[in-house]
């Protein structure tokens, strides 16, 4: 239940970051929800490898490679859904750093139940 509790959460930061950000764009709910599978999908099977692929610069920039990282998990996101749209890395690093943070804040009220 909390997961998809979790996933709709996910799907409305996608909503309000896509109205706040102009690089960013959404065509509907479902595509928003569709928008917060996907990336969850590719957050549990891609990132890790691509986490593991890149030790060594995430290593030598001191973690700081992990965003260009979450930068094209957004990008792969926009490469699949037809609904979504980033315009570039930049708002593709921007747009991930504010949905971390949303994600973050969701988890822990989240975890306070």
């Amino acid at each position: 239940m909390k997961f998809v509790l979790k996933l709709l959460l996910s799907a409305v930061a996608v909503l309000v970051l896509a109205e706040i950000l102009p690089g960013v764009g959404i065509n509907s709910y479902v595509s928003a929800l569709i928008v917060a599978i996907v990336l969850a999908l590719l957050n549990a099977i891609v990132k890790p490898i691509l986490v593991f692929l890149t030790l060594p610069a995430t290593l030598i920039t001191l973690g700081l490679f992990l965003l260009v990282i979450n930068a094209a998990i957004i990008l792969l996101a926009d490469y699949f859904i037809t609904g979504f749209s980033v315009s570039g890395w930049l708002w593709a690093l921007i747009f991930s750093v504010l949905l971390s943070i949303f994600q973050s804040i969701l988890h822990s009220i989240l975890k306070k139940d």
